[in-house]
């Protein structure tokens, strides 16, 4: 079970990617959360969690009724 990575760590960094090699950009809208739990053949829930972390770390921001956007800001490396 060493090679197990969690689905939304998987979102995380497939959203990372995206960001990092120009696929996404500052100001760019994310699908919805149930377009992202399709994709990812997942819970909204599991969603929802990555999306909150990457809101957290700055990455992403969430707009009332409209949205996540990409804000273009990389993580804080620990």
């Amino acid at each position: 079970m060493s090679g197990y990575i969690p689905t939304f760590r998987v979102v995380i960094n497939d959203i990372r990617k995206s960001i990092a090699s120009g696929q996404l950009k500052e100001g760019d809208k994310l699908p919805s959360l149930p377009e992202l739990a399709e994709k990812y053949d997942c819970s909204i829930g599991t969603v929802r969690r990555a999306i909150e972390h990457l809101q957290i770390t700055g990455e992403l921001q969430g707009r009332q009724g409209k949205g996540t956007y990409v804000t273009g800001r990389m993580p804080e490396e620990s």
